[in-house]
């Protein structure tokens, strides 16, 4: 019987108890056993085996030690799980159809392609490779950090150094609890290229490294069918692969055709195929195949269908790649371990991952052979100092009664440290002689200058870069072969997109909901004050609300006043001439009757993980609430659209931009007022969410008009009243306040200028297209508009009708200015930025009379700048709380 006291028994919940032991194994079998890490791209077992070959000295070039020592070394010091699992990882690691650059040499039976198991380990011998070897090597220079073995007699590495990206070479493949991991071999050459291109540019995109490694390259080779499962699985970390044998149709001597197949897809068992296979043809599956036969050798694979004299040779092959296993998928689930923690990860964050690993190994490996030089300089010294009191050192010596004597007495009399006075006592005779000591003076100032550029390594984080980089340049000179695994696209991946040009285009939706596209290259650019072009042809009391540049393969997010959201390509939308209605926004997306489109962004992929995990929503309203998401809640497109954010009752969304997390934000105010803050005040929400609020209004009746955002302060602030007026004022006219504050006057709202209903975030460079309530269109530059003070009602922008008011106001950003001169008829290119594309327009007047030229050129100039600057009075200035200056000074 128990005699337990009792009041030594804890009860504990069952529940509880379970589901603590549970998750304790989980994460026991999810570190420990089944996932790698993504710096060596190993699991303890594999980096085990390495570690304990390395410790027997089982180089590439040393001889061949039994599996079963091998076994027992690795299973007594560091991996007490069963020599099962030891030999089984030794094995995969020395078969050529399982890892892409083996890790192992073989000699023996380690199985086949066929399923055959290897001999037992009594009866096979291993050592390693050299690609392993430059896994492994720097161990001894204090690079990596060691650990307790499982009964804590020993040391063992927590990661190898890893001069290879091994992870990406060999993949892994690993079922944990709740999770696994399942990832694809690559080529070494295309993968250390890859990661050459990203320490070079570390802003590269994943697009970008996709030139450099191409897709994966399987240990069998095969044919990769299709790329859009390579490209899904690069840029998200998950992606399915489909994969078929390389396949040949030849012509016997008889007259006969046979399809022969020398690769097959990856981790594809060849017996199994071909049994399965011969099935299908008893069961009359298949047709057309006579007989089937393996003759496969030394030599290589070969694989022979015989097809019988009526058949269709690519009949059957696609029958065989429908129905067996000569076409398979690799399902890419890259789950790897990134500090002790499970995490997808896509290719660039692979390549992240392995470079601050080596840097980190650079730095622990110079600091270690920097303090290793040190100490050498610091015997050469004291070696130096007795050489040069020979004799006395020597009288010394002799005249001490014992070496413990004799190391006091050096270091008193020539002030060396014991370190030093026992290295003399240890010296040989012949290291006294003249051409010795000779050597030691050279030696020691090698060792100077070797100090010296250890130093410089250290202070220096562009050499430590440089220096990876022509180590993995030489690594690749060494190790890298051709590409094993052809990529074919298929016909499926041509999409309509394809066939359309990424070009640039205004989008324009009107107030009644009427959308269309025109090529920008239809709008000229105007001076200040012209009277602009037509735009656009509407129906009685509509016009121009919305107005854009996009690129034809962007995707647009238009969000509706009742918060809603929906997604559409560009060149989904009609394209029509700029006089032209446009099409109705209904028949293009499933817009809730009554809901009215608020604002559009166009974002470049919504797939690219980099873009949307660091890109935000920010949404404001008309009553002044703010709300800030991240784009991700966004990136996955829905017909019939989505709630972006919950509406409060008798408000609507007002207008949508797309920032980086760090921006100013600037709303403004019908009544003419303005608040700046920056964007870190508003705290990121999810999509079932209403905001917070970003201004007071200044009365019952005001309203917000506008939202600006600006990425850097050296921006300027547009600002464009309904009867054509507007200016340009610096950011820092505006003091930075919290959200939620009434704001500042940005323009003083008089009868001639009408109230505020635009306002934007502009450079010199960029161009503004106006349209009016008409639909009159005009496109000038901001260069042309002069930075005045919040003091000022601005300039003319647009001369407008006496019932017309201003509709939109969008703006085109100039990126770069290129010019070329040929002869007399000289053209000035600029390459315009547009959202995140570029256009071409050309400042050749006698060109811009040719396109669509509505206004005479003399006319026009006549109109374009006779306005000057409107300064209201000083005293009503002073009394709204601004400090009144000069203008020009």
């Amino acid at each position: 019987m128990d005699s337990t006291p009792i009041d030594r028994i804890i009860p504990i919940n069952i529940e509880d108890e379970m589901r603590n032991a549970y998750i304790d194994y989980s994460m026991s079998v999810i570190v420990a056993r089944a996932l790698p890490d993504v710096r060596d791209g190993l699991k303890p077992v594999h980096r085990r085996v390495l570690y304990g070959m390395y410790e027997l000295g089982l180089n590439h070039h040393k001889a061949y030690k039994k599996s079963a020592r091998i076994v027992g070394e690795v299973l007594g010091k560091y991996h007490p799980h069963g020599d099962g699992s030891v030999y089984d990882a030794m094995v995969r690691m020395a078969q050529s159809w399982s890892l892409r650059y083996p890790l192992v040499e073989g000699q023996g039976n380690f199985g086949s392609v066929d399923g055959d198991a290897p001999a037992a380990m009594r009866y096979t011998e291993a050592r390693l490779v050299k690609v392993s070897e430059e896994l492994i090597k720097e161990l001894n220079k204090n690079t990596v950090d060691f650990q307790l073995n499982f009964d804590g007699s020993l040391q063992e590495p927590i990661v190898l150094p890893a001069k290879l990206p091994n992870l990406l070479l060999n993949g892994s493949s690993g079922i944990a609890v709740g999770m696994a991991t399942n990832m694809a071999p690559h080529n070494l050459g295309e993968t250390l290229d890859a990661i050459i291109a990203y320490i070079d540019n570390n802003e590269i995109t994943i697009s970008e490294l996709m030139a450099y490694m191409v897709a994966p390259d399987f240990p069998t080779g095969g044919i990769i069918y299709g790329y859009s499962g390579v490209k899904e699985a690069f840029e998200t970390g998950r992606g399915r692969i489909v994969l078929r044998g390389k396949a040949t149709i030849e012509v016997t001597a008889s007259g006969k055709e046979q399809i022969i197949v020398t690769e097959i897809p990856y981790q594809v068992n060849k017996a199994s195929m071909i049994e399965r296979t011969a099935h299908l043809i008893n069961d009359k599956k298949i047709d057309g195949i006579a007989d089937i036969r393996d003759e496969s050798d030394k030599d290589g694979m070969r694989i022979v269908y015989d097809l019988k004299r009526d058949a269709v040779a690519n009949v059957v092959l696609n029958n065989l790649y429908k129905q067996t296993q000569l076409q398979s998928s690799f399902s890419v689930n890259n789950v790897a371990l990134v500090g002790g923690r499970p995490k997808v990860l896509h290719l660039k964050e692979l390549i992240t991952h392995f470079v601050n690993h080596r840097h980190e190994v650079l730095v622990r490996k110079t600091s270690f052979d920097l303090e290793q030089a040190k100490k050498r300089i610091h015997l050469l010294e004291g070696y130096l100092i007795a050489l040069d009191n020979l004799d006395k050192v020597i009288t010394l010596i002799r005249g001490s009664k014992d070496p413990e004597v004799a190391k006091e007495s050096l270091v008193t009399a020539f002030l060396l440290s014991e370190v030093q006075a026992k290295a003399i006592l240890e010296m040989r005779l012949q290291r006294l002689t003249g051409l010795e000591r000779a050597k030691v003076i050279e030696e020691h100032a090698q060792v100077k200058k070797l100090i010296d550029y250890l130093l410089e390594i250290l202070g220096d984080k562009t050499l430590r870069m440089q220096l990876i980089k022509e180590e993995l340049m030489e690594l690749k000179e060494r190790y890298a072969d051709t590409r094993r695994t052809v990529v074919e696209y298929n016909s499926d991946e041509f999409t309509m997109e394809d066939m359309i040009p990424d070009t640039e285009v205004v989008i324009m939706i009107s107030n009644q909901g009427y959308i269309k596209r025109t090529p920008l290259a239809e709008y000229r650019v105007q001076g200040r004050g012209g009277v602009g072009a037509k735009g656009v042809s509407t129906k009685k009391d509509d016009f121009t609300e919305h107005l854009f540049i996009a690129t034809a393969h962007q995707y647009l997010l238009i969000f509706t006043a009742y918060g809603k959201i929906y997604w559409i390509k560009v060149y989904t939308i009609p394209e029509t001439k700029k006089a032209t209605q446009g099409k109705a926004i209904q028949n293009l997306i499933n817009i809730s009757p009554g809901d009215q489109v608020r604002s559009i962004i166009q974002v470049r992929d919504l797939k690219n993980v980099d873009y949307v995990d660091n890109h935000y929503v920010i949404m404001c309203t008309k009553q002044g609430i703010i709300k800030k998401t991240p784009l991700r809640a966004y990136a996955m497109p829905r017909s019939n659209g989505i709630h972006a954010i919950i509406i409060r009752e008798g408000d609507c969304l007002l207008d949508v931009q797309l920032t980086t997390g760090s921006n100013h934000i600037v709303l403004a105010l019908e009544s003419g007022r303005a608040i700046q803050f920056n964007e870190q005040d508003v705290r990121p929400m999810g999509r079932v969410s209403s905001g917070v609020r970003g201004i007071t209004l200044a009365h019952e009746k005001d309203r917000v008009i506008g939202m600006a955002c600006f990425p850097t302060p050296d921006w300027d602030l547009l600002v464009v009243s309904e009867h054509g007026y507007g200016k340009r004022s610096s950011l820092d006219d505006y003091r930075i306040t919290k959200r939620g504050g009434k704001g500042v006057k940005t323009i003083y709202i008089t009868e001639k200028t009408g109230n505020l209903v635009a306002i934007n975030a502009v450079k010199d460079q960029d161009e503004l297209m106006i349209t009016n309530q008409s639909g009159v269109t005009i496109r000038i530059e901001v260069g042309k508009l002069p930075v005045i003070g919040r003091a000022t009602q601005g300039v003319r922008l647009i001369r407008l009708g006496s019932d017309d008011k201003i509709a939109s106001v969008a703006k085109i950003d100039v990126l770069d200015q290129m010019a070329e001169e040929e002869g007399d008829e000289a053209l000035t290119s600029k390459v315009l930025k547009a959202g995140d594309g570029f256009f071409e327009k050309t400042d050749n007047q006698s060109q811009l009379n040719k396109i669509n030229m509505l206004v005479p050129e003399e006319k026009e100039e006549e109109l374009a700048y006779n306005d000057e600057e409107e300064v209201v009075d000083e005293t009503d200035l002073e009394e709204e709380g601004f400090s009144v200056y000069d203008e020009e000074e």
